[in-house]
């Protein structure tokens, strides 16, 4: 690169790099989906607002020179800025040591990707000076993070089985000259019930990522799993790994019958149906109004037809107007509910329900205690060094008993 194109660039607002890099580093075509896109986006707009100085204390005015009226430039970073940096990440902003981390790293990959594209000359961010405010991590575990106990995975299955049984016979049981809206009303409440609880024994029992299951709207690849994925004969669903592939799944006894029932009781018009559909009625309302008026009805037609039916979705089931996926957001909305209503007793820090990833981890207890650490990786769809690492309180634990023998065998 050319001397004046480098210093063409120097002169350049940070904000100008950070589409070309989000883009870089997103998923899909366009690169406009993932995770990790959407998280760097976040911090990177963080970064650009305290280098303006608008995030930092009252004191502090940016990193453009005082008397100096512009925008933040690359001409103006250096370590001094990102050791200034983190440093403010790591003051009294109540952030955890790895969350420090997690944050800084989302800068420095950026200012990597600077140097290569010529907006920078040095990496300045990991520089050891740069670096060294920042807290060492603080060591914590996944087997300090939450996984389901035994007892509140039973409680909880048992809770949204008997809701779902109960909502089905309310239905099922209706006389034959019930009002028409009545057997819908009951209809749509046993779809929803029948819906969770297949969601919760999935979530339960096959260990599966949340991302994995549901629509994620950062990752179009991610649109949840449908009907056509399942093969509940052989006990197995295809899911879009981690990993960035398919790959089969297990689909253990215990989560086969509410998923047959599910699917009986909604009987979908087509095996491009998503197991999990949303059920937000403005989601579906918008939907089937869009749907219907692109197949040529009038809106006062459309309002009629919907006016016969006491939700969407059973207009959206007999006209095969497929919805999307509940997301992994939803999910968490829907296992914060139920576990309310369970009134499940949960002790944690963070989560003051059952929440998704709690269900794989208390799975991963499960397999590991039961069959060792590679049946549990490969049921996990992880390599066994890491489910070593992040269940390494079990075989502490464990070790901690042969201690205990060892010691009362000698005294």
């Amino acid at each position: 690169m050319s001397d004046d194109r480098s210093s063409s660039r120097s002169k350049s607002s940070l904000n100008d790099s950070f589409e070309r890099y989000l883009q870089d580093k997103g998923k899909g075509r366009s690169g406009d989906g993932g995770n990790y896109r959407r998280n760097a986006a976040r911090e990177l707009e963080r970064f650009a607002e305290w280098a303006a100085g608008h995030r930092g204390d009252e004191d502090w005015t940016g990193i453009v020179p005082d008397g100096v009226d512009r925008e933040p430039t690359f001409s103006d970073l250096d370590e001094r800025v990102f050791r200034e940096y983190a440093r403010h990440l790591g003051g009294d902003r109540g952030l955890k040591q790895n969350t420090v981390q997690t944050y800084y790293r989302y800068i420095s990959a950026w200012c990597g990707w600077c140097v290569n594209e010529g907006y920078l000359e040095t990496h300045y961010a990991q520089r050891a000076s740069a670096m060294a405010p920042l807290p060492e991590d603080d060591g914590r575990k996944p087997g300090d993070q939450q996984a389901w106990t035994s007892e509140q995975r039973h409680t909880f299955t048992r809770y949204v089985d008997e809701q779902a049984r109960d909502a089905i016979e309310a239905y099922t049981t209706l006389p034959e000259d019930a009002d028409s809206l009545d057997k819908q009303r009951a209809r749509y409440a046993a779809l929803k019930a029948a819906r969770d609880r297949a969601l919760v024994f999935v979530l339960a029992y096959t260990a599966v990522r949340v991302g994995e299951l549901l629509r994620d709207p950062n990752d179009p690849r991610r649109r949840g799993v449908r009907w056509e994925d399942l093969s509940l004969d052989d006990g197995s669903m295809d899911v879009y790994r981690k990993k960035q592939q398919w790959d089969a799944a297990s689909l253990p006894d215990p989560v086969i019958s509410p998923l047959r029932s599910h699917r009986q009781l909604m009987d979908p018009p087509t095996e491009r149906w998503p197991v999990f559909p949303t059920f937000d009625q403005r989601t579906l309302a918008g939907l089937v109004q869009e749907e219907l008026a692109e197949r040529g009805e009038r809106p006062e037609a459309i309002g009629e037809r919907r006016d016969k039916y006491a939700r969407d979705l059973l207009l959206a089931l007999d006209e095969d107007i497929r919805p999307p996926s509940i997301t992994t957001d939803g999910a968490r909305s829907i296992l914060q509910r139920l576990s309310d209503d369970a009134e499940i007793g949960i002790d944690h820090p963070k989560h003051d329900y059952l929440a998704p990833h709690g269900g794989r981890r208390g799975m991963g207890e499960v397999l590991v205690r039961a069959f060792g650490y590679t049946v549990a990786a490969r049921y996990l769809d992880n390599s066994e060094e890491m489910v070593r690492e992040r269940y390494s309180h079990i075989e502490a634990g464990e070790l901690g008993d042969v201690a205990t023998e060892a010691l009362e065998q000698i005294d």
